[in-house]
């Protein structure tokens, strides 16, 4: 993938990569266990729970690209804007926003189903 050239770019291309609905379901499940994590480390002073932020983070999302979507994750070009864009996408779920951002970037149910048939 050749470097998108700002985060405007970046963000629905992020959502392409994510057309399958197993896909974000992955990403969801890891930056909800990081987010844990963080408090639970930060709350108990148990400072080596850290460690589990960017494992249970990273863990689910690669998983997800490499057996469902089976593409690359966009962490290996873009670090800061795939994580700026997983809990982005995470709050977009969360609100109700995100079927409207999956329409602009162009994944529609016909083009998620698409997806999941592809494989």
């Amino acid at each position: 993938m050749a470097r998108l050239a700002n985060y405007t770019e970046f963000w629905p291309h992020y959502l392409r990569e994510h057309a399958r609905p197993a896909t974000r379901t992955y990403h969801y499940i890891g930056s909800v266990i990081a987010i844990g994590a963080l408090i639970f480390a930060l709350a108990t002073q148990t400072w080596w729970a850290l460690i589990l932020v960017p494992v249970s983070g990273y863990f689910f999302a690669w998983m997800s690209h490499a057996f469902v979507e089976r593409n690359k994750p966009a962490t290996f070009t873009h670090p800061l804007w795939s994580l700026i864009s997983d809990y982005r996408m995470l709050w977009c779920a969360i609100t109700g926003t995100l079927p409207e951002e999956l329409k602009k970037a162009g994944v529609t149910p016909s083009a998620e189903a698409e997806a999941t048939h592809s494989s």
